[in-house]
């Protein structure tokens, strides 16, 4: 509000300014303009005089005067066709003055000044001072310089004294923006003052009321995190123990694996609520090493790319390649496009992985080779948009997870004409 309140006064302020200045500037030009060619006819019509009645001799000595004292150039034309004075052409404007007209002409240069007399011999001689565009336009600059200083001065007063009002109508604003933030902060105990204008004093109130019904929703979600970790130690407890109790001592350790692997997803996803949802203040810094962590999911998943008879091709950069993201969030990355796979393709079709570092992040790339993407599918991306019966989450995942380290996912076709997932991952500090 500050901002505009200042560029809506500053543009008001230009428009005036501009509106007295341009014709000021333009009178300046004019003035001195007709200050010039009123200067140039005085100097041709001082020689009126002498042209009449002096013969060639005085009449030549006294327009050599009249160009070394005056600052235009002069030139008299008799009517017998001699030409005194400074060397210049006949003109149409001279040939006009000839027949007893007197005339101020624009030429290319500037202007030219024509005064026709009556010479000695009877005839008509003509008087010539041509004013160059220099002399037209002296001391114009210099005017519209100071013009212009004015109105830049103006301008900055004008700017400044709407800064000053501007802040006194905003400052009511930015202690509730200052409140929304430390409440997005995490400091929830953050409380806007009411001491404010009605209007003010509303959005105050409303903020606080926002601020109360924050605290008890995250509240509530701890207390259902908790929940979920006791709903499901039990489950989880009897299908390890139904594992455990296989007569295969092989198949018994495979499922308990799985087991291990699930209860250690459901601690991650509790351990991320509970990370969201706490009240402390600041924002701690999340990376992880990309080369470890892709490749220990390529390894879980590669035992079931072998059951599946898929034949599992890797290109992984040595690590450690640093990336804004928890670990926690990679995995979850890593095993929802390598799960698409085999949600979505027939056992025995192939799939590349590879993770490269490139100029500003890590570039995950995970390709099969199935039918690829749906012609239907116009946005698999968004969140529970899928065109093939799934959920539609998966890449949601990865999109969530390559946006919050700085990246960003794009689609495409593989090679060998399957579908293609491009993961883009922030570099860390």
């Amino acid at each position: 509000m500050r901002r505009r309140i200042a560029v809506l006064v500053t543009a008001t302020t230009v428009l005036v300014v501009v509106a007295f200045l341009i014709p000021l500037a333009l009178l300046a030009r004019t003035v001195a303009f007709d200050r010039a060619i009123n200067t140039a006819t005085v100097q041709a019509q001082s020689l009126t005089a002498v042209v009449s009645t002096a013969d060639p001799q005085v009449l030549g000595l006294s327009v050599q005067q009249a160009n070394a004292d005056g600052r235009f150039p002069v030139t008299v034309f008799r009517s017998d066709g001699t030409r005194l004075g400074a060397p210049a052409r006949r003109t149409p404007a001279v040939r006009l003055a000839e027949r007893g007209r007197s005339l101020t002409v624009d030429t290319r240069d500037g202007a030219e000044v024509v005064v026709s007399v009556g010479d000695a011999a009877g005839g008509q001689a003509v008087i010539r001072t041509e004013v160059s565009e220099r002399e037209l336009m002296r001391g114009v600059h210099r005017a519209w310089l100071l013009l212009a200083g004015l109105g830049v001065a103006l301008c900055a007063l004008s700017l400044f004294v709407a800064d000053r009002m501007a802040r006194g109508l905003v400052r009511q604003t930015s202690e509730l923006a200052e409140v929304s933030h430390r409440l997005a902060g995490g400091e929830l105990d953050a409380r806007a003052g009411v001491a404010a204008p009605r209007e003010m004093r509303e959005v105050g109130t409303a903020l606080n009321h926002l601020a109360g019904r924050i605290r008890e929703l995250l509240a509530e979600e701890r207390e259902r995190s908790a929940d979920l970790s006791h709903r499901l130690r039990t489950p989880l407890m009897s299908l390890r123990l139904d594992a455990e109790a296989l007569s295969d001592p092989a198949e018994s350790q495979r499922i308990t694996g799985h087991v291990e692997t699930l209860q250690r997803a459901v601690t991650r996803i509790i351990d991320e609520a509970e990370r969201r949802s706490s009240t402390t203040t600041g924002e701690v810094a999340l990376r992880c090493d990309a080369a470890s962590v892709v490749a220990e999911r390529v390894a879980f998943w590669s035992v079931l790319a072998e059951d599946t008879e898929r034949e599992l091709r890797t290109v992984l950069a040595e690590g450690p390649l640093w990336v804004a993201i928890s670990e926690a969030d990679l995995g979850a990355c890593a095993d929802a496009l390598l799960g698409n796979v085999f949600a979505h393709t027939e056992d025995g079709v192939g799939m590349a992985v590879s993770l490269a570092p490139g100029d500003d992040v890590v570039r995950l790339v995970v390709d099969d080779d199935g039918p690829g993407f749906p012609a239907s599918d116009t946005g698999p991306l968004s969140r529970g948009a899928s065109g093939s019966g799934s959920t539609g989450l998966g890449l949601d995942i990865a999109r969530r997870a390559a946006t919050d380290s700085g990246g960003g996912v794009r689609l495409d076709r593989a090679p060998g004409g399957g579908a293609r997932v491009i993961v883009e991952l922030g570099r860390a500090a």
